[in-house]
Formats: C-alpha cells, structure tokens, sequence
C-alpha cells in the first residue's frame, strides 16, 4: 500500500491499475467497503475512504496521478544563521519607506491641519 517516498498510493490501496475509469473506482471503493466496514475494521476503512477521495472526481485523479509521477522533494528547514539569506536592505529603500509610511516626505506643513467647522 506504501510507496518507496512514504505516499500512500489510491489505486494499489483499491487494488486497481494506474489509469482506471470512474466506474472501476467507485465499483471497487463499494466492493472494499462491504469487505471492510467501519464498525468491524475502521483503520482499513479509513485507508480506503482516503484513497476514494483522491480518486473520487477528475481534477483530483489528476493531481494525484501528477503527485505519484513525482512526489515533492522533502521538506528541509533552514538553519537559523547559516547566511544563507542576505536580509540587508539598502539605504534608499529604508528611506523610500519611511517616506511612504510617514510625514518625512511632507513639504507643506499646512496639509496637516484642517479647517474646524462648529
């Protein structure tokens, strides 16, 4: 049922063949859950419910098959303080903002106030 990367695979879960029809997966989902119903061997059937939601409707199928062509590469954290990332900023971009964000860029300072109207 387990694949080399660890991914479970739908189609040897429902004992079909890469590329099966939508009525052979639905035929197949119904037959494995006579065999295996939830209230006698529910970690079974949560496997093969799991593997009918991915085979279920098209878009799916798709992404699935496209998944076990090639499974993403495993996730590797950075290492906090390895370099790798340069998070300097240069001069003009710290005063670019602070412009955006702030008055520094205000050459009248009557836009500031506004008449009062009682």
């Amino acid at each position: 049922m387990t694949m080399k990367t660890g991914a479970i695979d739908p189609y040897k879960t429902l004992g079909l063949r890469r590329g099966a029809e939508h009525d052979e997966i639905r035929r197949a989902y119904f037959r494995l859950v006579r065999e295996h119903p939830p209230e006698s061997d529910p970690e079974t059937f949560k496997a093969i419910r799991a593997a009918y939601e991915q085979l279920r409707s098209s878009e799916q199928r798709v992404r699935t098959d496209l998944y076990l062509l090639q499974p993403p590469p495993p996730w590797r954290p950075a290492r906090v303080g390895s370099g790798s990332f340069d998070l300097s900023l240069p001069r003009e971009a710290v005063l670019a903002a602070a412009r955006a964000l702030t008055d520094l860029g205000n050459d009248n300072p009557r836009a500031d106030f506004r008449a009062v109207h009682l």
